[in-house]
């Protein structure tokens, strides 16, 4: 390393011999010398800024890499070098910066402690005489500088008698070494610091400054360190001081001027770069919020949940489930739900499979709390686990079994991914409400199953006309409908036969909490216009809404307390769902509660026309009319927020069509589902006929 180190100063010290014939002072010429190399190496920091800007361009890229393979960093490091090779960024280059810097330093380390072998050319002989004249010993790195101290203070002087050094060598040497000046604003830049302190404490701080300035100025300015973490920009700076501070101390004070230079110069020609090659023309900086936002979403997952009490027990019971769940082999189907509230979507099938085969269903659940466990104390046949959605990642994707069941959509898409074990897994997707695939879903968001149960002709269509817009596979389509709304056409046939007549209308209001919905546009107009001897009316919101916009249902409640009694009531308790059977009529906007309540009770429903609740913006692609639109004059009367002026009238006029909007109703619904009571049933056969013919 030295002999390397020493070939790499003879141009460095060609150059710092130059600066300092100009100038005649070394201290400006260390400065002149550090300008001189910023200049000579702008091309390669040109180049080194335009890799920089393209690590930030391809940014987005690579987090919704790292979102989309999360958990599986061999997939992940793949598709980015593959990345890399195809936008040409050489991510290496983030490394030469730092390596130039420090071979730049210890050249200067070195010409500055040897300015008699870079600046004098003197030979190594007549040093070694010199030293040894001092008693000074050559295998000090400073002996150097304390040759030239005793030549300016007169112990080497023209009449000296030094062995093997003839009066020649003197003559030319002494005068030069004389007249070398050292200083700098007072400072002798041969001096280190630690030695004599006092005055030369300014070094250290001025250095470690310099540092801190450069480094606030880049995590605001530069490319690509403005895009770090918080964490890694304070633990940059904070070794950058450090070493400042060390350079500073431990040093000859030149090597501090050759540092704070440098700093200062570095602060400049990031400017400049900026202003020539501005950042903000290159990337896309939405993009990469974007981008951000869905890795932190991911990174997140589960970190609510240290607030629990019992955090660290569940974590230890994940931990016993996990192991678990890969110590059974041949596990012929597996279902997966996010929630305790989602067991009703499986509730019919699982009994189905359960009464008419003895097969093992392995029950995975995001939720310590859900129903599904103490379900499974009394039926041996469901074995379930409780798995966080981190631990879910590596769990699916190690995952072996011949049938996936699950109502979660975007498999494949975001952290939910297909078996890297198993490539033959069929994965089944399963509804959880009556509406459409393509517009009430993500763009592609049921493009990775194997097999859709369809809840009726609509969902054939739409899925049909995806396959063939974007030309993917046939998937299997299973004629299944949708046992949770048998369960609720049953509490509604039970409620209309014990139906008593009351003295007033019971009108339901029960929005979505999407943006635009009836509490946040038109629920005063409602209320003002409705309120009367005639109605009750029960303000349900939806229990999102109350969660994350609590302040304003309390608003709304408050504007209204005088008025709460046999008139109007705001339920804000969700744990039955009295109101929805008992209900006369429903107002609504976009909420799926609509056809759940239509289909179940037989009456008619008002549609307010709001923002159109829709996560697919490409779903006008599909040429087939979302049945969330389609049904709206079917199950009632579909209206403009302007029309609302009228409301009073157009719920006159529904209450008083309700005979005829009861048959209208049931047609509608004979015509919308496949299977009206045996939905299990059907999805029953097809599970147990799959996996006979897996087996064979």
């Amino acid at each position: 390393m030295d002999q390397v180190l020493y070939y790499v100063c003879i141009p460095l010290g060609a150059l710092m011999k130059w600066c300092w014939q100009l100038i005649g002072n070394y201290g400006w010429a260390i400065v002149l010398f550090t300008l001189a190399t910023k200049l000579v190496l702008l091309p390669f920091s040109v180049w080194i800024h335009k890799n920089s800007i393209q690590m930030v361009k391809i940014q987005p890229a690579v987090n919704f890499l790292k979102a989309n393979h999360y958990g599986d960093m061999d997939t992940f490091a793949d598709e980015q070098a593959k990345l890399f090779k195809k936008e040409k960024y050489h991510p290496m280059l983030s490394l030469v910066p730092l390596a130039l810097q420090i071979f730049l330093l210890l050249g200067v380390v070195q010409i500055i402690y040897h300015p008699m072998d870079y600046l004098f050319s003197v030979d190594r002989d007549t040093m070694a005489a010199l030293a040894q004249f001092i008693g000074a010993d050559t295998a000090d790195s400073s002996y150097q500088l304390r040759i030239i101290e005793a030549v300016k203070s007169g112990q080497i002087a023209l009449t000296s008698v030094i062995p093997n050094v003839t009066p020649d060598v003197l003559t030319d040497l002494i005068p030069t070494l004389s007249g070398f000046e050292t200083t700098l604003f007072g400072i002798n830049l041969s001096t280190v610091p630690a030695e004599v302190w006092g005055i030369y404490t300014l070094m250290p701080i001025i250095a470690g400054l310099s540092s801190w300035v450069l480094c606030i100025t880049q995590n605001l300015s530069n490319v690509i360190q403005h895009e770090q973490s918080k964490l890694s920009q304070h633990g940059l700076t904070v070794l950058s001081v450090g070493i400042s501070l060390y350079l500073g101390i431990g040093v000859p004070a030149g090597i501090a001027v050759y540092w704070i230079a440098s700093n200062l110069f570095s602060i400049i020609q990031m400017y400049i770069l900026n202003a020539v090659i501005n950042p903000k023309k290159y990337v896309d900086y939405e993009a990469l919020e974007a981008s951000r936002k869905a890795l932190a979403d991911i990174e997140a997952l589960d970190e609510g949940k240290k607030k629990d009490p019992d955090f660290k027990k569940n974590r230890a019971r994940e931990k016993k489930d996990y192991k678990r769940f890969f110590s059974i082999v041949n596990k012929h189907l597996v279902i997966y739900s996010e929630k305790s509230g989602f067991y009703k979507y499986f509730e019919a099938l699982i009994n189905e499979l359960i009464a008419r085969s003895n097969i093992t269903i392995h029950y995975i659940t995001n939720d310590p709390n859900d129903v599904i466990f103490s379900i499974a104390e009394t039926q041996p046949q469901i074995k379930p686990y409780y798995i966080g959605l981190k631990k879910m990642i590596p769990l699916m994707m190690k995952l072996e079994a011949e049938i996936v069941v699950m109502t979660t959509p975007d498999l494949d898409k975001y952290y939910i991914k297909r078996s890297l074990m198993k490539k033959d897994v069929e994965y089944i997707y399963i509804p959880h409400d009556m509406m459409s695939v393509h517009m009430g879903f993500r763009e592609g968001a049921l493009d990775a199953f194997d097999t859709i149960f369809a809840t009726g002709k609509h969902v054939l269509r739409e899925v049909r006309a995806t396959e063939r817009v974007y030309g993917l596979p046939e998937k299997q389509l299973v004629e299944f409908g949708y046992p949770l709304a048998d369960k609720l056409i049953e509490a509604g046939e039970e409620e209309r036969r014990t139906h008593k007549q009351k003295d007033k209308k019971e009108i339901l209001i029960a929005p979505s909490w999407q943006e635009d919905n009836l509490l946040d546009s038109c629920i005063d107009t409602l209320i003002e216009k409705l309120y009367c001897e005639d109605y009750h009316i029960t303000v349900r919101p939806h229990p999102e809404y109350v969660k994350r916009y609590g302040a304003r249902m309390q608003a709304i409640v408050d504007r209204y307390a005088d008025r709460v009694g046999d008139k109007l009531t705001f339920e804000l308790d969700f744990s039955t769902n009295t109101s929805l059977y008992s209900s006369d009529l429903l107002i609504t906007d976009w909420s799926g509660i609509a056809p759940e309540y239509c289909f179940a009770t037989k009456r008619p429903a008002l549609f307010v026309n709001t923002k159109i609740k829709c996560l697919n913006p490409n779903w006008e692609k599909i040429d087939c009319p979302p049945v969330e639109i389609e049904l709206r004059n079917k199950l009632g009367r579909a209206v403009d927020k302007e029309a609302l002026a009228e409301c009073d009238a157009i719920v006159k006029d529904l209450f008083a069509r309700a005979d005829e909007y009861e048959q209208i109703i049931d047609e509608t619904l004979h015509d919308h589902l496949y299977n009206i009571g045996t939905a299990a049933e059907a999805g029953a056969d097809y599970i147990l006929q799959s996996l006979v013919a897996k087996k064979k």
